[in-house]
């Protein structure tokens, strides 16, 4: 019986016996809410009506570049250096083409393996060796060959489209982590920007606290020597003012701590970098953020996109292990020549080949492919747990970040109202201190509430910052991304 006639029955054997080695993977069950609790009731929460409302096209917002929804020029030019610059993209970036190399390591077992090879030497054999008495005579010779090789593994049971499939898992998973470090460093570059700002704008109001402070110690210096008040108030104003002067000096090195942290961001050494004095103004545009719907959130953030293929990995690599308990078939061949020179070595008589196939499989292994198949599943249900975990916690966190722009803009209303009565109130008390109706400690009562509203106004800059942190949490876009779809640098 000819060799094609052994091996005919070894397709239909791998058809039957193929699902024993690799398994389809199977998506996990994951609760997934019909709307994000924070965006239930949702009404006015601005004054100048802002209503925040679930799963709206949003057409008109910048796609993919997020952070141009803020209007603000010098930021987008910051993100796009933090793109070109940074370290820590350069890193993901390694590892995405680390994957990819991967994978094509993994493509390559699909196709026939050919090699060649030629040389030359001359060798003298010991007589022993050639059979021969110790003191026979041994003439050393020379000898040329060329040869071709060629090999191939015929996938009976998965191994090798098991291993692409890992290989591609993990290459996917890894343009995921890309996208993943690439939002963000846009989200960190955008959020200590902001912040820079808001700090910016809240050094502003105590400057202001600082001049006011300045100005009542030199009316009461100017009253204690007339000797319409005692030392006591002019003591209590001095101290607020030494007060208010250190405020001043412990945010400067907040922002200075800020503009240091922007500068790495950047790829700059924060010795070569500045940030102009730019406060943030109540006013400023603030992206329109549409909630979406959960359903979506999957398809839109990359650390849930890479635990995904993690998982996908984990199961091909089932696949693999199980391939090793069953028979590899590899199909061999060569041929080439062997001559005494080198102008003799193609002639006929000079060629040889061979063509064969080996079939092998484990007959006693110790368990060693049983515990591997069983790690391999372990891993996959490490990676199922992560995967699952990595969904709740994105679904927390955008739900934590609903609620961070719901209620400071909910809040900002009432801000506006108390900066209004704190400010006719100070205004009230200074004229009530001048005309000798009121103490000094009332004065500085309506003073401090002015300053602390004043400062609370400010910090409405968190809605600056929720708004990106809310973006991040949305997996950067508002649209889900395309299958494949992955710009790099480089």
């Amino acid at each position: 019986m000819s060799a094609c006639k052994h091996f005919a029955g070894l397709p239909l054997l791998a058809v039957l016996v193929a699902g024993c080695a690799a398994s389809a993977f199977h998506q996990p069950h994951v609760d997934i809410p019909a709307a994000f609790k924070e965006t239930e009731g949702m009404v006015k929460t601005a004054s100048d009506g802002t209503t925040w409302t679930p799963a709206r096209p949003a057409e008109a917002q910048p796609r993919g570049e997020w952070w141009r929804a803020f209007g603000d020029a010098q930021l987008d030019g910051f993100v796009a250096q933090a793109v070109r610059a940074s370290p820590t993209l350069d890193v993901a970036l390694a590892r995405l083409r680390q994957a990819r190399a991967l994978a094509g390591v993994a493509e390559a077992d699909r196709s026939p393996q050919l090699g060649v090879d030629a040389g030359g030497q001359r060798a003298r054999a010991a007589p022993v060796e050639l059979g021969l008495p110790p003191e026979s005579p041994s003439v050393p010779g020379t000898s040329y060959h060329a040869r071709l090789s060629a090999s191939y593994e015929v996938d009976l049971f998965g191994r090798v489209s098991s291993n692409v499939a890992a290989a591609r898992a993990d290459a996917e998973g890894a343009a995921a982590s890309y996208r993943s470090v690439l939002l963000a460093l846009q989200a960190d570059v955008a959020q200590t920007y902001l912040h820079l700002r808001a700090l910016d704008a809240e050094q502003a109001t105590l400057d202001d606290a600082v001049v006011l402070r300045d100005e009542n110690v030199r009316i009461n210096e100017r009253r204690f020597t007339l000797g319409d008040i005692g030392e006591f108030d002019l003591s209590r104003a001095r101290t607020e003012l030494a007060t208010a002067r250190a405020e001043a000096i412990a945010l400067g090195r907040q922002r200075a701590a800020s503009e240091h942290a922007l500068a790495v961001l950047l790829g700059e050494a924060p010795a070569q970098f500045a940030l102009a004095v730019k406060p943030l103004r109540d006013g400023e545009a603030l992206p329109a953020i549409p909630a979406g719907l959960p359903s979506t959130l999957l398809e839109r953030r990359p650390d849930v996109a890479a635990a995904q293929r993690a998982m996908e990995a984990a199961n091909a690599r089932i696949g693999v292990a199980r391939s090793a308990m069953f028979p590899a078939l590899s199909i061999v061949a060569g041929g080439g020549g062997v001559t005494d020179t080198i102008r003799d070595i193609g002639s006929y008589s000079a060629h040889s080949w061979a063509l064969g196939a080996v079939l092998s499989m484990p007959i006693i292994d110790g368990g060693r492919n049983r515990a591997n198949i069983e790690r391999n599943q372990a891993a996959l249900d490490e990676a199922v747990g992560s995967y699952r975990q990595r969904v709740l916690a994105a679904f927390g966190e955008v739900e934590d970040n609903l609620a961070g722009v719901r209620v400071p803009a909910a809040e900002a209303v009432e801000v506006d109202r108390a900066l209004v009565s704190a400010r006719r109130s100070a205004d009230l008390a200074r004229k009530l201190y001048d005309a000798g109706r009121s103490s000094y400690l009332d004065l500085l009562d309506a003073q401090r509430a002015l300053t602390s509203v004043q400062r609370q106004a400010v910090l409405r800059g968190e809605r600056a910052l929720a708004a990106v942190a809310l973006v991040r949490a949305l997996g950067g876009g508002w649209d889900a991304p395309r299958a494949g779809a992955l710009t790099v640098k480089g």
